[in-house]
């Protein structure tokens, strides 16, 4: 039960996962969600923390992309401070646009991982694109109203994966 749901890795925040594990998955383009996973949905300048993690991401050669279902007005702004490059209105769930930027970039599956702090969008996505999917917890309280929909159907699904050991620390991976 709730398969599509079982992410390949978990962590607590994007933030712990060091750069060696995505280069040991092979990992050449990390899409990275950006509201509740790099930053607060408030945020409109990119902290410290994350200019460093993206920073130590490239440096392993790895190629960072934030993806987000906000738009682009709101991403642009924020990616384009980090440096990276960015996908907005993505739809997540659904997997078209993510699987449309794969051919683009002529990458493989094998070359992408997500990492994402929601089951309802970012976990569904990437099982529906195929692709590899970190989920992390959020990093702030506060949600958008949007959102609360969403964490309503994600904590029993959670709750039912912890119990079961399916979210397998990234660590263990």
């Amino acid at each position: 039960m709730f398969k599509r749901f079982i992410p390949f890795a978990h962590s607590q925040s994007i933030y712990e996962i060091e750069p060696e594990f995505y280069k040991r998955n092979n990992v050449k383009v990390l899409f990275m969600d950006l509201d509740n996973t790099l930053d607060s949905y408030k945020a409109r300048v990119p902290q410290e923390r994350t200019l460093e993690l993206v920073k130590r991401i490239k440096e392993a050669g790895i190629n960072p992309v934030i993806i987000s279902n906000n738009k682009a007005k709101r991403v642009s702004g924020y990616a384009n401070l980090l440096g990276v490059e960015f996908l907005s209105s993505a739809h997540k769930p659904f997997s078209r646009r993510i699987k449309k930027e794969i051919a683009r970039r002529g990458l493989t599956n094998e070359d992408v991982m997500l990492v994402g702090d929601q089951m309802m969008t970012d976990v569904l996505a990437a099982h529906g694109a195929k692709i590899k999917v970190v989920l992390t917890e959020k990093v702030v309280k506060e949600d958008q109203w949007t959102t609360h929909i969403n964490r309503i159907f994600d904590r029993p699904i959670r709750k039912y994966h912890r119990k079961r050991n399916n979210l397998v620390d990234w660590r263990n991976k």
